[in-house]
Parts: structure tokens; C-alpha cells; sequence
């Protein structure tokens, strides 16, 4: 293969990527790539990582190591980078199925919970006696079950956490994240941000420990 100096390899990292356990990582899964014809099979399949058991179920690779890599394949070859400095491989030992049971327990408690949290709050703020109240101020007349009142109250709650988080079952109103979705969002991406601090803690620690 000739090999010329102007030849370019412009790479941008992905944030995150997922590969099956025993498999090794290559740069073709943790990069989008532009180069010429003539390196790209090569680049693809290039191996940055074997993943092995005392590696645990994340591995940080960096743009250095990427490099490195490369340039021990094709030395003049001139790189480019875009985006972010590096990449988060999660190792993916394959899917466990659910657990019935647990998860029969799991909707039994959070459906006690809520429930329990909604009285609660109910009998705080004296809302049975709210509804007497505004009952006889509209009709004129007293009851101790304002029905009237109470019904459209109770289906309120329920549409008013459908519209608030944006769900009902799979069914989504609009495009628009729900707050569930922007907290998981924000904490898998802190998440990230401490395992990535934590992964180049652990390699600052090997090079010393490496180092005469």
C-alpha cells in the first residue's frame, strides 16, 4: 500500500457505545470516520482493546491511545479530531430476564407509597373540607361526600400526571421530553462524567506504578 503524507484521517468519537462481552473493541465501533478508500478496512477493523474480566464492565478509551494506535499502522497518516476527547465502552454480559416476582413487589409498594403520599397530603391541607366549602358555596346546600367535586378531582390527578409526564403506557403526546426523562437523562450523564474521572484516575495510577 503506498502511503502519502497528505493523506488524512478525520475521526470523531461517540460519547458511549455498548459491545458484547469477549469482543473485541475496534475503532470502527467507537468512531465515525472519514478517510480514503485505501486505509478505511484497515482503520475499521484496527483493534484498540480486548476486553478482559479484571477490566470490569467499563473501559475508557482516549483520543492518545487512538492515536497511538493508528500511527502504528499507518505513520503518515495525518489525524483530525472532532468532538469529544474520548469514549465509554460498556461491556454488555448479556440480558437477564425480568423477575416477575420482584418486580410484582416493586408495583405493590410504589402503588402503597403514592397512595398513602396523596392522603396524606389530602389530610393536611384539609381537602375533604375544601370541597364541603366551595360544594355549598356553589350549590348552596351542605354534604359530606361532595361528589360532585370529588370525582372530576380524583380523574384530574390521574390525566394530570399522564400531561405531566408526557406518558400514557407507550403512547406519547408530543416530541417534548418529559421531566423523568431529562433526570435520567442528567444522571446518566453524571454517571458518565464520574466514571470517566475515575477510569483516568486509574490509569494515572498504572503509569506510576509502571514508571521506574
Amino acid at each position: 500500500m503506498n502511503q502519502t503524507a497528505d493523506a488524512c484521517l478525520y475521526i470523531r468519537l461517540r460519547r458511549r457505545i455498548r459491545v458484547p462481552a469477549r469482543e473485541p473493541v475496534t475503532l470502527g465501533r467507537v468512531a465515525q470516520m472519514i478517510v480514503e478508500p485505501a486505509y478505511e478496512s484497515t482503520l475499521r477493523g484496527l483493534v484498540l482493546v480486548q476486553p478482559k474480566v479484571k477490566d470490569g464492565n467499563r473501559i475508557l478509551i482516549d483520543m492518545l491511545s487512538i492515536v497511538a494506535a493508528v500511527k502504528n499502522v499507518h505513520p503518515n497518516l495525518q489525524i483530525e479530531h472532532f468532538g469529544e476527547p474520548h469514549t465509554l465502552v460498556e461491556i454488555d454480559s448479556g440480558t437477564r430476564k425480568p423477575n416477575l416476582l420482584f418486580l410484582a413487589a416493586v408495583w405493590v409498594l410504589l402503588f402503597i407509597g403514592s397512595g398513602l403520599t396523596i392522603m396524606n397530603f389530602h389530610a393536611d391541607v384539609s381537602m375533604l373540607e375544601v370541597h364541603q366549602r366551595v360544594y355549598e358555596l356553589v350549590t348552596g346546600k351542605k354534604t359530606e361526600h361532595p361528589l360532585f367535586l370529588q370525582i372530576p378531582y380524583s380523574l384530574g390527578i390521574g390525566i394530570g400526571m399522564a400531561v405531566f409526564f408526557n406518558h400514557f403506557f407507550k403512547k406519547k403526546f408530543n416530541e417534548e421530553p418529559s421531566p423523568l426523562e431529562v433526570e435520567m437523562f442528567t444522571y446518566q450523564e453524571n454517571i458518565d462524567r464520574y466514571t470517566i474521572a475515575e477510569e483516568y484516575q486509574s490509569l494515572n495510577r498504572e503509569k506510576r506504578e509502571s514508571s521506574p
